[in-house]
């Protein structure tokens, strides 16, 4: 049998459920998954190898018209992303209409070389008929090689929709050793797992004004447990009381939730401290936008 590898891009507008697809797809959580807009900011690599060959997803920030400096970097992502793979995975919801940020992606799409595999995802929430509907106008528009119908949520049409991804892909080797499911360094993983639990747990603004920068790792002397340290900011104090809380009791809940994230994947306990800082509108300073790990912004 012959080993196939190459690259695979996932896009789609934002909260379709690109995130909840690649981690099933690769077996583990390597993108952080939420129902808000916008969860994703970098482009996510992850790594499926089995005796086929070897897929290295890359999951993008979700399509649509940027407000800030970061959303255009986040659009940049998702765009460039389209010249740089063997395969585009195009995700939609069964549940959602066509609407105007879909059409701005078909219109792009339309005009990309890449073959493309289209996902109908959240098949659960609708009824056949629906789901058959919405491929049926998207084929109708860009040229799509095949269709899968799947929920990604629950993991039915996953297997079918990785074997089609297989059967795309040009003979090659590895890229990256058997076992690697991410080239992403783990402060960035642990950042991400810090952010995700505000993303939980706050509302409106507060969740789009954070990033999180991991400043230390580092095990204990005598003990078996790691110290991490981390910064969470904000753009606004308003922000920096939300995500303290009263007497501290909402960075204490994230801080929980976080470190056992963290726990399950360094494999070892951790002590999580979190720091809260202001940095105003950062999302709009292109200095801070790279500070905070957005490497490619130009």
């Amino acid at each position: 049998m012959s080993f196939k590898s190459g690259f695979v891009s996932i896009i789609g507008r934002p909260n379709v459920g690109k995130s909840t697809l690649l981690n099933q797809m690769v077996g583990t959580k390597i993108a952080i998954m939420s129902d808000k807009p916008q969860t994703t900011r970098n482009k996510i690599r992850a790594v499926l190898t089995s005796e086929k060959g070897q897929i290295i997803f890359i999951d993008t920030p979700g399509v649509q018209k940027p407000r800030n400096k970061l959303g255009e970097f986040m659009l940049k992502q998702a765009l460039t992303s389209l010249e740089e793979v063997d395969v585009l995975l195009y995700v939609v919801e069964a549940n959602s209409p066509i609407g105007p940020q879909e059409n701005y992606l078909l219109k792009t799409l339309a005009e990309v070389k890449n073959p493309i595999i289209l996902a109908v995802n959240k098949i659960d929430t609708v009824s056949k008929a629906e789901a058959e509907n919405i491929a049926l106008i998207i084929e109708n528009k860009i040229p799509v090689l095949k269709t899968y119908f799947l929920s990604a949520l629950k993991g039915e049409g996953v297997a079918d929709l990785i074997e089609g991804v297989f059967e795309l892909l040009p003979e090659g080797p590895p890229y990256y050793p058997e076992g690697q499911v991410t080239d992403y360094p783990e402060r960035f993983i642990i950042a991400e797992y810090v952010r995700e639990q505000i993303l939980h747990l706050t509302r409106e603004e507060v969740p789009h004004s954070v990033a999180v920068v991991v400043e230390e790792i580092k095990p204990r002397e005598n003990s078996d447990t790691v110290y991490v340290s981390a910064v969470i900011y904000v753009e606004r104090d308003s922000q920096k009381g939300i995500i303290i809380g009263k007497n501290g009791k909402m960075l204490k809940e994230i801080g929980q939730r976080a470190r056992r994230e963290i726990e399950r994947l360094l494999g070892s306990k951790i002590y999580l401290e979190l720091w809260v800082k202001v940095k105003e509108d950062w999302r709009n300073r292109e200095a801070w936008i790279r500070n905070f790990g957005f490497t490619d912004f130009e």
